[in-house]
């Protein structure tokens, strides 16, 4: 019997390795992937839609530009918060036109920041207030999550002599 396990990739007395399928979802990811789901749901309060456009994207007569509906001055003045870049107003419009630039900026000033009062009607619609509360309590699940993991790896470690 215990020559069929060995065989088979199995000891005894030791845990099988877990398969993709078998494993929770990742918290973190789960965390991620909540925060792009508010930006999309975000995007398509303010424009009608998310995710690249064929053509660049305007509102509040042309003040608002690309999905997030950002003034030029304010992507010029988060992005140097975020990474210490200084853009050009060229550069700054350009930015606000892409979606994945503009969805990872407005995150930051979502979820990182908690400045979502800069979308007043569509926050206030979507409940973004909520949803950053509960994304932080998410991330404060994710984190504990991590935490226990690595407890474990360390007493596994330990136990084996390593």
């Amino acid at each position: 019997m215990a020559a069929a396990f060995l065989v088979s990739g199995c000891q005894l007395g030791q845990q099988p390795p877990q398969t993709s399928s078998l494993q929770a979802e990742d918290p973190r990811k789960q965390v991620e992937d909540r925060k792009d789901e508010v930006i999309k749901q975000l995007a398509h309060c303010e424009t009608g839609g998310f995710g690249p456009s064929e053509r660049p994207i305007y509102g509040g007569r042309g003040a608002y530009l690309g999905r997030m509906q950002f003034s030029a001055q304010t992507v010029i003045s988060y992005q140097m918060k975020k990474d210490g870049t200084q853009l050009s107003r060229k550069e700054a419009a350009d930015l606000a036109q892409d979606y994945d630039r503009a969805a990872a900026l407005a995150k930051y000033m979502i979820f990182d920041l908690e400045e979502y009062f800069h979308w007043p009607l569509c926050s206030r619609k979507l409940a973004i207030r909520d949803e950053v509360a509960y994304v932080k309590e998410l991330s404060l699940k994710a984190d504990a999550e991590a935490a226990k993991v690595e407890a474990a790896k360390v007493q596994t470690a330990k136990a084996q002599g390593k």
